[in-house]
Order: structure tokens, then C-alpha cells, then sequence
């Protein structure tokens, strides 16, 4: 499966994928698993991954992963977000996310991204064209360990917020690692698979990760919402037991 991914550029995999969703929603209709964010049960989640495959993780339905469907469940049971007039930006959207949240009515959404078709402005992270303080939340997930100076666009994530802004900034993050691990003279695909977890991923983020975030301003903590959740739910939704989600607030 990884080769023929690979054979095809991104914005038409995400075309192809919109136009065949329909059909593997169908199919793999049944109770085994549900996706919190279309509210719909299947038998069978698809495998995923790079390095190393994942089973069950790759909903048919909307296409989310773990991190998609704990994020979805804690802000929708722990969090006022959606019910607030608030202006977004959504950086790199995900297909998992894109029609749920343009559906919400007190959001302003906005999304931007160098490539993909779902973006409203093309745009550099590390080169906003956002006036300062020009929005109340950031949605920029699993974008910066893709970024070689990711403190560059960590910084232009908090001059785009407003004073007391939030963002929600997830990363692949290896809890028992202390410190942040990258080395920009890892180029071949295969070894930064191989070390960093991914063909495309320039570092592999520690527990220091949240003292980069306060480096320029903000405020963080790691939030384990697995650990609100019944082994059931967890199953239910396949998720990443003890995975953090990331709070951040600006001010």
C-alpha cells in the first residue's frame, strides 16, 4: 500500500481520497469501532503508517487517525471551542477535520498551506501573511516536525494570536525522550523513517517540547485526556492510550 501512496503527489492523493471516501465508508460499515467525529461505527479501521504499520487506525469514514479522534473527543467534551465566536486558523487541515470544523457557524475559519487544495491562502508557516493578533485559535497539527526552523514558525504562530489566544500545536512526541533529537545531516528518506519516524520528518520531539513553546511566550502543559477515558472508550475509538495533547496559550 505505502508504494502506491507514494507514486502519487499529496494534493491528488487528497482528491482521490474525497472522491472514493464515500465507497470505504460503506463497506466498512459495522460495531466494532466509531469515529466521534461523524458519529459512525465500522467493522474494521484500515492499517497505517511508514516505518511502522498501525492496525486499525485509519478510519474509512473521514479519514482520521488516533491523535484526530482524541483531539476531537477533548475538545468536544472539555472544551467551549466549538460554541465560540472565534476567528480560526487551521494550518495544513486535515481532511479529517476540513468539513467538520468549516461546519461550524461562530467560527471564522481560515485555512493555509504551501500545497494543499484545502487551503484558503498558500502560505509559509515560518512566513505568515496574517497581521499580528489577527486570531483567537491556531489548529496547526503535526506540521512543525516537518519544519527545519520550527522555532521560526512557532514564533509567527504566536504573533498571529491574540492576547490570550490558544493554539493547538500536536507533534509526534516520544514521552521517554528528555530531549529533542535532530540532525540536519539526515537527508535520505529511509533513515529519517528509520530515526525520526517518518520520510519527511526532520526531528523526533522530547519532553523539551513544551520549553520551546514557553521559549517564546507561550503558555503550555501536556494534557493526558486518556487517562478520563474507560479502557471501552478507548477501544471503541482505537486511540492512544497516554497520548499527550498539547495545551498552549498566548499571555
Amino acid at each position: 500500500m505505502k508504494w502506491i501512496l507514494n507514486l502519487f503527489p499529496r494534493p491528488l492523493l487528497i482528491r482521490l481520497s474525497i472522491l472514493f471516501r464515500p465507497l470505504l465508508d460503506l463497506f466498512f460499515r459495522g460495531n466494532r469501532f466509531t469515529d466521534p467525529i461523524n458519529q459512525k461505527s465500522y467493522r474494521k479501521f484500515l492499517d497505517y503508517g511508514y516505518h511502522n504499520i498501525r492496525k486499525n487506525v485509519l478510519c474509512p469514514g473521514t479519514l482520521s487517525l488516533e491523535r484526530h479522534r482524541l483531539l476531537w473527543l477533548y475538545l468536544s467534551r472539555k472544551t467551549t471551542l466549538f460554541d465560540q465566536s472565534l476567528r480560526v486558523l487551521h494550518v495544513a487541515p486535515e481532511q479529517a477535520f476540513y468539513k467538520a470544523f468549516k461546519a461550524i457557524p461562530q467560527w471564522d475559519y481560515t485555512t493555509t498551506d504551501l500545497h494543499s487544495p484545502l487551503a484558503d491562502v498558500r502560505a509559509d508557516l515560518c512566513n505568515l501573511p496574517f497581521d499580528s493578533e489577527s486570531f483567537d485559535l491556531v489548529i496547526c497539527n503535526h506540521v512543525l516536525e516537518h519544519i527545519p526552523d520550527d522555532l521560526q514558525a512557532i514564533k509567527e504562530i504566536f504573533r498571529v494570536l491574540t492576547s490570550g489566544g490558544q493554539a493547538i500545536l500536536q507533534v509526534p512526541l516520544e514521552q521517554e525522550r528528555e530531549h529533542t533529537f535532530e540532525d540536519d545531516r539526515i537527508t535520505d528518506p529511509q533513515e529519517r523513517a528509520r530515526i525520526f519516524g517518518q520520510y519527511d520528518h526532520v526531528r523526533i520531539y522530547g519532553k523539551d517540547y513544551f520549553k520551546r513553546l514557553e521559549s517564546v511566550g507561550f503558555r503550555s502543559q501536556p494534557i493526558d485526556y486518556t487517562a478520563e477515558l474507560s479502557p471501552s472508550e478507548i477501544e471503541q475509538y482505537a486511540l492512544p492510550k497516554g497520548e499527550w495533547i498539547p495545551w498552549v496559550q498566548k499571555g
